[in-house]
């Protein structure tokens, strides 16, 4: 075979052209096809489909989903605008609609086995589980925890990561429970037994609301779009020459002015109190202060994916990336969970010792989400000084 040489001279040596746009689309539309036949062939569209398969094909379906979502806003100038600007928002609805039972299952994980490492308990009995949850939702929430207790579930449950997305690491372990402080005190107890009834209902009526979504007309349009994307991807006549390398780094450029504007230099020093600032307002509103972090974690999953489209599977794989897209998400679950606490707090005339546990509760996913902000600046700050 002729060996290829490339010219310094020429501007494309070493273009990456919509080629692989088109080819990135159609593997992400025919692996969304593919999990969507699973979903149903798993019983996953019907009201008792709850089999682990059914989760991995809803899981599957949110990944592939929201890789083509990404890929249209990230190389929007070499599509049909009208076609990407229509599906774009459609498969951000469904990715979202999906998500949302999975989220429920997980907080409660979360906060359920933080009470327990709150009391000082031991692990969670396993034959009991949690809240009625099925084992892959056992297993979703134990992946994002922040405890040795979670971690001791997931491990048993035999958890890995989905293939090309970052482990939801937790934080660091703390310390093991001692003989003496075996049992949940009454407020505990009775603050995971409310956690428990506001986010088993939320995730019921989330299953609910996923389950009508995938039998509306709505998402059948989508399917038939994604369908046709398999075997035909909409592109620009100017894309087959365009080198997708600067619209890449354009979504890198974002992430960097992005992250350059968030509070690093607190963010270094750790126990600084800085994801408490607020803690006793009385606005039920989500922290103003997290809002730009998780901006940051969506702009990062559009680089990580951009990076998929120029590299593709045998392309090279960014530890570091990996590593903050663990702190971020460790961010964005301990936030939502501190929220939900939160929340429960405001029941009307809960005992002062349930509202006392909560608080607890609350203050110690600020504190995660404050350990989140710093496992991040530690792993952002390696990346830039180790970049040339």
């Amino acid at each position: 075979m002729a060996q290829q040489h490339l010219d310094p001279t020429d501007p494309m040596a070493g273009a990456v052209t919509g080629d692989a746009l088109a080819g990135y689309l159609r593997a992400q539309a025919t692996e969304f096809l593919r999990a969507l036949r699973m979903h149903r062939e798993t019983g996953g569209g019907t009201a008792g489909g709850g089999s682990e398969e059914s989760v991995d094909a809803a899981r599957a379906l949110r990944r592939s989903a929201r890789r083509i979502s990404a890929s249209l806003h990230t190389f929007r100038p070499l599509l049909e605008t009208d076609w990407s600007e229509a599906i774009r928002p459609e498969l951000a609805w469904l990715s979202g609609t999906l998500a949302l039972e999975h989220a429920y299952a997980a907080r409660l994980e979360r906060l359920l086995l933080a009470l327990h490492r709150l009391s000082g308990a031991a692990v969670l009995p396993a034959q009991t589980g949690i809240a009625g949850l099925p084992a892959a939702s056992r297993t979703a929430g134990a992946a994002g925890s922040g405890s040795t207790d979670a971690a001791a579930v997931g491990r048993a449950a035999g958890v890995v990561p989905q293939k090309g997305e970052p482990a939801d690491a937790g934080p660091p372990a703390h310390p093991a429970a001692t003989p003496e402080r075996s049992n949940l005190t009454v407020g505990a107890a009775k603050a995971g037994a409310l956690l428990e009834r506001q986010l088993t209902l939320a995730r019921t009526r989330a299953h609910s609301t996923a389950l009508q979504a995938l039998g509306s007309s709505r998402f059948h349009a989508v399917a038939d779009n994604i369908a046709v994307l398999a075997s035909e991807v909409p592109l620009t006549p100017a894309a087959a020459t365009a080198d997708l390398r600067p619209l890449a780094g354009a979504a890198e450029e974002r992430l960097t002015d992005a992250v350059t504007a968030l509070p690093l230099v607190t963010a270094g020093h750790p126990y600084n109190a800085e994801a408490l600032i607020h803690g006793l307002s009385p606005d039920p509103a989500p922290h103003p202060q997290d809002a730009p972090w998780h901006q940051v974690r969506l702009l990062l999953r559009l680089h990580r994916y951009a990076r998929e489209v120029l590299h593709g599977d045998s392309g090279p794989v960014d530890v570091r990336l990996l590593a903050t897209g663990q702190s971020l998400n460790r961010h964005r679950d301990a936030s939502e969970a501190a929220a939900a606490a939160a929340q429960a707090a405001r029941t009307p005339r809960i005992a002062p010792a349930t509202a006392y546990a909560l608080g607890v509760l609350h203050a110690d996913q600020r504190h995660e989400v404050e350990a989140a902000r710093f496992a991040f600046q530690q792993s952002w700050e390696r990346q830039t000084v180790g970049t040339p």
